[in-house]
């Protein structure tokens, strides 16, 4: 008799079957992850220096500025990453 977890896992697999990737494929999204946390860390470096100096000169308005600025770079570099990714996934 089969579990619960076991039927759903089961069904979802017959609505949405997994593709199996290739190792080039496998490597080529592993390039790209890793080329998505460089840049990220990039950018943090980057705006982060930049956010310590103005909230230590006071202008907490701008440092709030580079805060979002930095969550919009790394949103949109994940973003970029997933459609990436995605490209090699469906093999065009």
């Amino acid at each position: 008799m089969k579990s619960a977890y076991e039927l759903a896992m089961e069904r979802l697999e017959k609505q949405s079957p997994t593709r199996q990737l290739s190792e080039a494929q496998k490597t080529a999204i592993a390039d790209i992850e890793i080329a998505a946390k460089a840049k990220v860390a990039e950018q943090e470096l980057f705006l982060k220096d930049k956010v310590t100096e103005a909230a230590a000169q006071g202008k907490y308005e701008e440092a709030a500025q580079l805060e979002q600025q930095l969550v919009h770079e790394i949103r949109r570099i994940n973003e970029d990453a997933e459609k990436k990714k995605e490209k090699v996934r469906s093999g065009s």
